[in-house]
């Protein structure tokens, strides 16, 4: 899904003897509850999901999300139909920013479950302030919980206290890395009949890279040879991604943190981009352009090459460009390589996952609560939200309960009709709770538009858990120069790449160094240092 930030770090990382049931089956035993929850009016039993046992009525929660764009409906489409049905409930859904969410916190009037954004707020850091532990609610009414609950996950989750408060979506593990279910999402693309056309080119080395962009503006004098993803809000796809792309490392050998922003080998390829742009091939719309206009030019193919960063974001664009031009789709190619030898190291969401879900301490029905969180992890729940319903929806291929395809009726209307697809159906949408590795039963889980370039990016896709959420905690001095910082490399990005000359290009990255020294980045990356090996102490890592 989301790009992983190296944020903030929890103050969760001293960890108490107590172990948890893997995700495996293992059937181990969390310490006893300390926090006083009234019985389940049901039997509970460890080997079956407690909301099949939970027969009572009338059932209602109401569930804050940290975000104004989620769909508040419930009830109304097939997916939170079925929801509904399953474990008697009604949900209501509230949606804000954090200022509506800093008014529920500072009333005590706290949802039965909350959804945040950010595992660095204040909110998610005393969680064990206002939220209910996992692990107590999973004893008590539902320890089919551990059988749907990631282990790793919750390990990474734990506050001082040795407890769980929330729970993430898209949390990828090492072995989800492995397993070759987790797409890849950065690449360097290039429309099919531009490379056609053109013949062979030196995308990988920097003055190759320039004069494949002059050999492009020759063929093709209508279309931007060079395009990337807005910056509106960050460094475009031209910061992290074309870091992750040359291989640049994240921290020095002896794991402290390494500044990536002024790696050689990227600031070769700064100049490189300079010289496009000053060869007019780059536009320069490209710096002003919102993401809107971004996509907008992609759905006309107005760019012979991109560097596109979250290509699943940008689907919806790249797919109506090659259905209305099968033979001019973008694909991924090798290019913008590193020019000292080093293997492309593309991102993918870590540990952290994206949206981070809690319990309150307020619910008047924790036992639903946490029959929701075990509901949505559990494989019924992901294919649901997913896939919809057997028959319906989809079906499995061949038996096969890892591979599923949309039946006819379904095929037909998600591609001639999306807006009954996504009222009336609502599949893949409800992510609370969603995971790489369940889109991967069906190839259709995304476009047809970036399949290739998935596959080519994914035996590239590095986990990078030591460096999730190092950054000073906020409202911190560090924290707050930190900001002014990465501010002043978004603005300083843009004027390296614009620069007239050379001389100009050195003069800015100097004074870009000196900022950083003016604003504590001595004392950010000592914090960041300790939070690296905070984590690599919960990896188990030396």
């Amino acid at each position: 899904m989301m790009k992983m930030k190296t944020m903030i770090g929890l103050s969760m990382t001293g960890l108490v003897a107590v172990t948890l049931l893997a995700s495996c089956g293992a059937k181990k035993k969390e310490s006893a509850s300390t926090t006083k929850l009234p019985d389940p009016t049901y039997k509970v039993d460890k080997s079956k999901p407690a909301w099949q046992s939970d027969k009572s009525k009338d059932n209602t929660l109401t569930w804050y999300i940290n975000a104004e764009w989620w769909n508040k409906k419930y009830g109304t489409d097939l997916i939170t139909k079925q929801v509904k049905k399953d474990l008697n409930l009604d949900i209501k859904f509230v949606v804000g920013d954090d200022t509506k969410l800093n008014t529920y916190f500072a009333s005590g009037d706290i949802p039965d479950i909350v959804t945040v954004l950010d595992p660095t707020t204040e909110v998610a850091r005393t969680a064990n302030k206002w939220a209910l532990p996992l692990q107590e609610l999973a004893n008590k009414y539902d320890p089919y919980f551990y059988e749907v609950a990631r282990e790793d996950t919750l390990n990474w989750y734990k506050l001082s206290d040795g407890k769980t408060y929330g729970y993430p979506n898209y949390s990828n593990t090492e072995a989800d890395f492995k397993s070759g279910k987790v797409p890849a999402r950065d690449a360097f693309v290039i429309r099919q009949d531009v490379l056609d056309a053109i013949g062979p080119q030196d995308f990988k080395t920097p003055q190759g890279f320039i004069n494949a962009m002059k050999a492009i503006k020759d063929k093709f004098p209508d279309l931007v040879p060079f395009g990337f993803n807005d910056f509106s809000g960050g460094t475009s796809s031209l910061g992290d991604v074309v870091q992750d792309m040359l291989g640049v490392p994240m921290t020095n050998k002896d794991n402290t943190y390494y500044d990536r922003n002024l790696d050689e080998d990227y600031i070769t390829w700064l100049k490189a981009f300079r010289q496009v742009h000053a060869d007019g091939n780059i536009s320069d719309d490209s710096f002003s352009d919102n993401n809107d206009a971004f996509k907008e030019k992609m759905t006309s193919g107005k760019y012979a090459t991109m560097m596109v960063a979250a290509n699943v974001n940008q689907g919806n664009s790249l797919q109506t460009w090659l259905s209305a031009n099968p033979n001019k789709g973008y694909i991924a190619i090798d290019g913008i390589q590193s020019t000292k030898g080093k293997t492309p190291t593309l991102s993918q969401a870590g540990l952290s996952g994206w949206m981070i879900n809690y319990i309150s301490q307020k619910t008047k029905n924790p036992a639903k609560a946490i029959q929701v969180f075990e509901y949505l992890l559990s494989d019924y729940g992901q294919i649901l939200t997913n896939f919809g319903i057997e028959g319906d929806t989809f079906n499995y291929i061949d038996g096969n309960k890892e591979a599923v395809s949309w039946t006819d009726a379904a095929a037909k209307i998600q591609s001639d009709d999306l807006t009954k697809w996504q009222k009336d159906y609502r599949i893949g949408e409800f992510i609370q709770f969603g995971h790489d590795r369940f889109k991967s039963y069906n190839k259709a889980s995304y476009v047809k538009a970036v399949w290739q370039q998935q596959a080519w990016g994914q035996k590239y896709l590095t986990p990078q858990f030591k460096m999730e959420n190092i950054s000073p905690e906020p409202g911190t001095q560090e924290a707050r120069a930190l900001s002014a910082i990465t501010t002043k490399w978004q603005t300083t990005l843009v004027s390296l790449i614009r620069a007239k000359d050379t001389a100009e290009f050195d003069k800015t990255l100097a004074t870009f160094e000196q900022f950083q020294k003016d604003n504590k980045i001595k004392e950010i990356n000592v914090t960041r240092d300790k939070n690296i090996k905070l984590n690599m102490k919960k990896l188990g890592e030396k």
